[in-house]
């Protein structure tokens, strides 16, 4: 069994930074990408960023500039720091995470967590 932890969600005024924490844990053989998407109401879940195993990254052009996605590798924890937060950064935020374990690989996902940009 492989799940995904996900912590640090609320409101934030616009302007405001809020830090997202995504925890793998179980019968873990091996982490590859582990990513954030969101989802807004009435829209498409989308990636937000991503991250190999290896660190190289890629971010949607909605928040290059704001966001980073921090790895730590030793303890299978992404993060998600969010600066200069915008009203329509309010979503749903969920990790994503490509796990083997010794019997299989697959694609797991965090509960989500909702963060709210509003003054």
């Amino acid at each position: 069994q492989v799940q995904l932890v996900e912590s640090g969600g609320g409101l934030v005024q616009p302007g405001g930074s809020l830090r997202l924490s995504c925890a793998a844990s179980g019968s873990i053989f091996r982490i590859y990408a582990m990513g954030w998407y969101r989802q807004a109401p009435g829209k498409q879940r989308e990636l937000v960023t991503a991250v190999t195993s290896s660190g190289s990254t890629n971010y949607a052009d909605s928040v290059k500039g704001r966001f980073t996605i921090p790895r730590d590798n030793a303890k299978n924890t992404v993060y998600l720091q969010m600066n200069s937060l915008k009203p329509e950064d309010t979503a749903v935020y969920y990790c994503n995470a490509a796990i083997a374990t010794m019997k299989e690989m697959n694609d797991y996902w965090g509960q989500g967590t909702q963060v709210t940009v509003s003054s």
